[in-house]
Order: structure tokens, then C-alpha cells, then sequence
């Protein structure tokens, strides 16, 4: 169903030379039928939505312990190993701006959360989360007997 504005409504049923007396009826009946739908059908609420990277260990190399980290992007053409040395020159670079100088960033994760996307973007590294999400082990691989979930 489009939706159109009530000012657009009105001012095309007065400029179709309607009585006003009819164009405000019209307009009063428009409301009361928007209200009832309203009513009928309330938006559903909002489910609030966090990241997370989930690493494959089939092996069982990572330790059990929790771990947090950022969700990145870079060229799909580059090695994954440069990455952390393009956080570091855009981290330098912020810390050569004027804001940068006031409040250095010192760590990953500072500069994750304080340099602007578009320095990070002049070294094409896109930063997805500002701030650190839950790393998850899984052994990939999905269990046959249905027992054990729930």
C-alpha cells in the first residue's frame, strides 16, 4: 500500500474545488481509518542485533577461553596478515590530525573506536564494529542425533 501525505491529500481535494466543509470530513474519516489500522496492526517491536565472529576449530588449537575481537573488511585481493599493519598506519594518521594529537589512540582497539571511517577507508580497511564483539570456537560440524538440542 503507498503512502501519501495527509497535506498532499488535502491540498489536491482543494484544488479540485471540493466544499471545505466536505474536504475537512474527508479528512477527519482518512485519520480515524489510518488510526484503526494502527491499532489493528502495531508495528512489532524492535530486536536489538549484535555481532559476532564465530572462528572454525576442528582441530581443538584455541584455548576454551573467551575471547573478543572487531569485525573488519579489507580487499578481497589482500593478504588478511597486512591488516593489522593498515590499522596502524591509520591510527598514525589520526594521531597527525589535530583531534588525534589532543586524544592519541593507542591500541586496536582505540583506534577501532576514535579514527573516523574515512582515514580508515584512505588504507582500505572498513571497520563493521567500533566496539569489540564475542569470538566463538566451533568444532564445524553439525551433530546427527537431535537429542542434545534445545
Amino acid at each position: 500500500m503507498a503512502k501519501v501525505d495527509l497535506d498532499l491529500v488535502k491540498f489536491i481535494l482543494q484544488r479540485n474545488d471540493l466544499d471545505v466543509r466536505r474536504v475537512n470530513s474527508i479528512m477527519e474519516e482518512i485519520e480515524q481509518e489510518m488510526k484503526t489500522i494502527q491499532e489493528e496492526n502495531p508495528p512489532a517491536p524492535r530486536v536489538p542485533k549484535q555481532f559476532a565472529i564465530m572462528v572454525s576449530d576442528p582441530e581443538g588449537i584455541l584455548p576454551r577461553a573467551d575471547f573478543t575481537g572487531w569485525v573488519l573488511q579489507m580487499p578481497e585481493e589482500d593478504s588478511p596478515a597486512t591488516l593489522e599493519g593498515q590499522i596502524h598506519k591509520a591510527a598514525y594518521d589520526f594521531n597527525q590530525t589535530p583531534k588525534g594529537r589532543r586524544m592519541p589512540v593507542k591500541t586496536i582497539g582505540e583506534a577501532c573506536e576514535a579514527v573516523p571511517a574515512r582515514i580508515f577507508k584512505e588504507h582500505q580497511v572498513w571497520v563493521k564494529t567500533k566496539e569489540p564483539v564475542l569470538v566463538l570456537r566451533t568444532d564445524n560440524s553439525i551433530p546427527t542425533d537431535t537429542s542434545g538440542l534445545e
